[in-house]
């Protein structure tokens, strides 16, 4: 008897070292969570398609753009119901922000999605950082530059929340926009003037 508990738990260790490597391969982490870009990871560039001309790649443990007339990450799958964890580090003067349950890949706007704000300085700041804009506005508006922030952007049916650093800025009902994939921006300030850097440490999601 004792040999077989030991061969028992001999196969069962092997069984959970599998499945470890198994989650790890495919970006599963912990309750369902899937890491679709990391910053000390440039392979998972590989889960999006770009668009526009944003000069995105791997430094310093993020995923950085500062360059380029505008652009995006788009996920390649499309997701319904769904969390977004995102850390995320801006200037002063960059314009960014996260676009989900986007209609139209190839033409990402605040028309095709709903876009979850990254922008200090955009002229009208009730739809600024932490609003969603033309749906939901903030005041006053909360700022993310200089420093690190965590988003956690939750769409269930039409129930919309977002968290910024932990403190809720959005929490509405809006069925626009039911399914979708989901965007990373890099983008330039009103007139064309060129926008600051964002980096993107980890974005993580999860279906739900």
């Amino acid at each position: 008897m004792k040999s077989l508990s030991v061969i028992a738990i001999g196969v069962l260790i092997v069984g959970l070292t599998v499945l470890g490597c198994s989650q790890q391969m495919s970006g599963q982490g912990d309750a369902g969570w899937v890491t679709l870009l990391d910053g000390s990871n440039p392979k998972t560039l590989d889960n999006w398609n770009r668009i526009g001309d944003a000069n995105w790649r791997a430094e310093d443990g993020a995923i950085v753009a500062d360059k380029g007339k505008g652009g995006h990450l788009v996920s390649k799958n499309s997701y319904k119901d769904f969390q977004i964890r995102a850390e995320f580090w801006a200037d002063h003067t960059t314009n960014s922000g996260i676009f989900i349950r986007i209609s139209d890949p190839k033409d990402v706007g605040a028309k095709s999605a709903y876009e979850v704000n990254i922008y200090d300085q955009r002229p009208e700041p009730e739809y600024g950082t932490g609003a969603i804009v033309n749906v939901a506005k903030v005041s006053p508006m909360p700022k993310a530059g200089g420093k690190w922030n965590t988003y956690e952007i939750t769409a269930k049916g039409p129930q919309l929340t977002v968290v910024l650093n932990g403190i809720k800025t959005v929490d509405i009902q809006h069925g626009q926009f039911p399914e979708g994939p989901f965007s990373l921006q890099f983008g330039n300030l009103d007139k064309g003037a060129p926008g600051g850097p964002i980096k993107w440490r980890k974005v993580q999601i999860k279906p739900l």
